[in-house]
């Protein structure tokens, strides 16, 4: 500003702060701003030393009349009336209202801007199930799972800064773990919506299975199946899944254990559930769900595996369930345990029990647990039996020379694509592979893998089963394979 009053001051003729004339000419820059005016400047007094317009309408005030036309304004506030003469007076409307059409022009051109700045809608997923996990939370944060508070001795936890910092630098594990979680909630929801009498227990596994590998962008040993579809059907508790070629149908009187899971990392979601549509079942159905309910509510860190283990049987043994009209007590399976999960792991080493009398080891802060319970009708006791279909690689199996080339080139295969999570004979015929029984007993026979056939009670007898996989986080418990469903 003070460069543009010297230059003003110059253009003017001033000298000195006044100058030395006591009157000037109008100078050009005045005239510019002010045309018609006649007169002259005095500095000192910094006005009109007279003023003469050329009209006596004024020319610096003009105001519109009824019709919207300029009207000269006297210095008094009278305006004069309109004489047809209007074309002398400065002319202000238009300018006014282009500018106020520009600022119009400006708005539509910010909103637009606006528009194109507004985030993506997030895609909902699909019915079937099509969309990846990934792609319904750009934000890479997963749903949190069901959180449980540590009860008595534990209840410090829940207000630790300490604990709180560790669990920070856990979040990206936790946020693989609950991504599994998600796959498995969205597959589960759509395969209970289809599941009907009449299946092929083939058609069954291989929609499920196909659903949770586009759901979980199935990614070699990254992301994908963590072990068969079990689908054990009645007497059957566990370990059952169609071979290729299996023309099993499902039937309305059959009570079917569905027990499928989901990895990110080799972070693995161990959960399941049971169909019945026969509601005849629905008391064995409701005594493994709040069995394993219990058995939730009673695990934490420092609580004693038997301790589970004996709320979870008190409960499961409460209920009784009408059978073709003979009543039957719904019995714990003594020979069938929840178990600790550890990275491509499925079984790390601890087992819950789900009868009184177990183990008396401890659980542990940061420990993965899957808490199953299984109710029967039978003898409330499993063996082995059936043509197997599961099969593992040994966790800690060391280095086993192999005789076979067969047997050597199918243990590549098992070490590329499952590594020592289950997988089952399906799964090798999807790869490819051919004329594998041989080589796939000798890999057992040598101690590398490990079968599991499907485990049952007596014929006739109902098994039903539910869990989920719990997180012993240090400041809570999540369990985070938990639904609206179950």
């Amino acid at each position: 500003m003070a460069r543009w009053g010297e230059e003003l001051q110059n253009q003017i003729g001033l000298g000195g702060r006044f100058g030395s004339h006591a009157s000037y000419q109008n100078p050009p820059i005045f005239n510019s701003y002010f045309p018609g005016a006649i007169g002259f400047f005095h500095p000192q007094l910094s006005s009109f030393s007279s003023f003469k317009p050329k009209e006596k309408k004024s020319v610096f005030l003009t105001m519109a009349d009824e019709n919207h036309k300029e009207v000269p304004v006297h210095e008094d506030g009278a305006s004069e009336p309109s004489n047809g003469n209007e074309q002398d007076s400065v002319e202000l409307a238009p300018a006014s209202q282009k500018d106020g059409d520009d600022v119009k022009e400006g708005s539509k051109k910010k909103k637009k801007k606006n528009k194109s700045k507004k985030k993506k809608e997030t895609p909902q997923q699909t019915d079937p199930p099509s969309i990846p996990i990934v792609d319904l939370f750009p934000s890479g944060d997963f749903p949190e799972g069901e959180i449980q508070q540590y009860k008595d001795d534990n209840l410090w936890r829940t207000t630790s800064e300490e604990k709180r910092e560790l669990e920070r630098l856990e979040k990206p594990m936790y946020n693989s773990v609950r991504r599994a979680a998600e796959v498995h909630r969205q597959v589960r929801k759509y395969i209970r919506s289809i599941v009907k009498p009449g299946m092929l227990m083939t058609d069954l596994c291989e929609t499920l299975e196909n659903t949770v590998r586009k759901l979980i962008s199935e990614n070699g040993l990254q992301a994908g199946i963590a072990f068969p579809t079990g689908c054990s059907l009645n007497w059957v508790a566990a370990h059952w899944t169609p071979n290729t070629g299996d023309k099993t149908v499902l039937q309305y009187d059959d009570v079917m254990k569905l027990d499928f899971g989901t990895h990110i990392d080799g972070c693995i979601i161990d959960c399941a559930f049971t169909v019945a549509f026969n509601p005849m079942f629905d008391p064995l159905l409701e005594a493994s769900r709040e069995a394993t309910n219990t058995g939730i509510k009673e695990s934490g860190i420092d609580v004693r595996l038997c301790d589970v283990g004996a709320a979870i049987q008190e409960v499961m043994e409460s209920y009784e369930v009408e059978i073709n009209g003979k009543v039957y007590q719904v019995k714990s399976i003594r020979n069938l345990n929840g178990h600790s999960i550890g990275r491509y792991q499925i079984h790390a080493g601890k087992s819950v029990p789900i009868v009184k009398g177990g183990e008396q080891t401890k659980m542990e802060e940061g420990e993965f647990f899957a808490i199953e319970t299984f109710g029967s009708t039978g003898k409330g006791y499993v063996r082995e039996d059936l043509e197997c279909s599961h099969y593992m690689k040994n966790f800690d199996v060391g280095h086993v020379p192999l005789r076979l080339p067969r047997a050597k080139q199918l243990l590549a295969t098992i070490n590329n694509n499952f590594s020592t999570l289950a997988f089952c004979r399906r799964y090798l015929d999807r790869l490819g592979e051919t004329k594998y029984l041989m080589a796939l007993k000798n890999l057992c026979d040598s101690g590398i893998v490990q079968a599991y056939p499907p485990l049952c009670d007596n014929k006739g007898s109902y098994v039903s089963q539910f869990e989920h996989t719990i997180l012993l986080r240090p400041t809570c418990k999540e369990v985070i394979s938990r639904g609206e469903d179950y």
